[in-house]
């Protein structure tokens, strides 16, 4: 693909040097439908980044988008508060109908504010008000959110160091196989907590990720999640569960703890769960933990009605039948065929690949090749990022709705990708 170089002068002149996503892919995106984005200039570009998974159902789906446009046209509610709307009823009953009641959930909904990081907010306060304790325990390369209390809890030192102020009240632990499988799973964990000698304060709640989108694709055993979820009902702790990433089917099932067997105390949703890139989030709590004063948590934008609108309209359209799940675990199986194939034509350059459904991470021993493998796929029109500390590991996260044949176009392009980075 050629590519003219663009204008991008009144971005790199007036936008903050903060932005990111923009300097890898340096064109200017027009319109979106499906697994395609299109630049002013008219090239094609397929998406295997999906909105860092906010657009599980692809861009511009038509059946959300009919949703949308009919609810605008009638001038419905859009900036509503916690007011009680219509739009807000369609919602929590599709998602009592469709997601909670057949999974056996009993949680209640929270709307904490329109981001992911703001139903991790609610979720650490709510943990603490109920237990009366200020400790929160999360895992070695964990991401949770650009707040302070989020960040608290996030591993990445780069992204914890520009809060400016020290981060207190958090204490990490070693994720799923984090030591080679050198020590048997939680020992370090337990110790400390049995120990009254240890100086760990007893902590409130665990918040943990099944994979760690951010952090490197690393994937939790489901073993490894029973596991600490017994842990925590031993020893008196919530357990949080953040399927921002990695819920509303990104995995395979609704929710990606389901596998594993496990009911968390606290999960917080987000990302997706519009089903259209609007902004929304959820944070989902057992009943006996809904301990909330009138107004003690708020946001502005925590009634976003057409997010409520897309959002109703997505668990209607995909998740009344199991189909979607089917769809997502087949299509993960076409993605893993080929890295398979492509990390046995790569062995001598370390190349290993990792995930569940449709989010799957191919590293190298040489940590820069990811950039480089990511920065030729843009060239051959093809969006995929970069995860982990150190963003050694080739990020796929295609729209579930993908087309098997566009994933094929896809993988095929990564394939060329890695090849021409050798």
């Amino acid at each position: 693909m050629t590519i003219t170089q663009p204008d991008l002068s009144v971005f790199t002149t007036l936008e903050s040097e903060v932005r990111s996503y923009c300097r890898g892919w340096p064109t200017i995106f027009d319109r979106a439908q499906g697994s395609y984005m299109y630049d002013e200039d008219g090239h094609t570009y397929l998406d295997f980044f999906a909105g860092a998974g906010s657009l599980n159902y692809g861009h511009n789906n038509p059946l959300l988008k009919r949703a949308l446009l009919d609810y605008l046209e009638r001038d419905g509610v859009t900036h509503g508060l916690d007011m009680s709307t219509t739009a807000k009823r369609a919602f929590l009953e599709s998602f009592r109908d469709v997601v909670l009641r057949p999974r056996g959930l009993d949680h209640k909904v929270m709307f904490p504010g329109p981001t992911g990081t703001n139903a991790v907010e609610a979720a650490l306060k709510l943990a603490r008000k109920v237990k009366g304790r200020e400790s929160i325990v999360s895992f070695t390369n964990a991401f949770h959110g650009m707040s302070l209390g989020a960040l608290a809890v996030t591993g990445n030192a780069f992204k914890r160091a520009g809060a400016g102020i020290p981060l207190v009240h958090g204490t990490p632990m070693p994720f799923d196989d984090y030591l080679d499988g050198r020590t048997p799973d939680f020992i370090w964990f337990e110790r400390l907590l049995e120990d009254a000698g240890s100086g760990l304060n007893k902590p409130a709640a665990v918040i943990v990720e099944t994979v760690q989108g951010e952090g490197g694709v690393n994937v939790a055993r489901a073993e490894w999640l029973r596991a600490l979820a017994s842990l925590c009902q031993r020893h008196d702790m919530l357990l949080i569960v953040d399927d921002i990433q990695m819920g509303c089917g990104r995995t395979g099932p609704f929710f990606s703890f389901e596998d594993a067997g496990i009911v968390p105390d606290i999960i917080t949703v987000s990302k997706s769960i519009s089903g259209y890139g609007l902004p929304m989030s959820l944070t989902l709590f057992r009943p006996e933990l809904d301990i909330w004063e009138p107004g003690e948590h708020n946001g502005t934008f925590r009634g976003n009605n057409p997010a409520f609108v897309t959002a109703a309209a997505a668990l209607d359209a995909y998740w009344t039948d199991g189909q979607m799940e089917k769809q997502t675990l087949s299509r993960g199986e076409q993605v893993e065929h080929t890295l398979l194939g492509l990390t046995a034509e790569h062995a001598s350059a370390g190349a290993s690949y990792r995930g569940r459904g449709l989010v799957w991470g191919l590293t190298f021993a040489d940590p820069a090749r990811a950039s480089a493998v990511c920065r030729r796929a843009f060239e051959l029109g093809l969006l995929i990022e970069t995860s982990g500390p150190e963003s050694e590991v080739v990020k796929l996260l295609p729209a579930l709705t993908i087309a098997p044949d566009e994933l094929d176009e896809g993988l095929r392009v990564l394939t060329r990708a890695v090849r021409e980075t050798d």
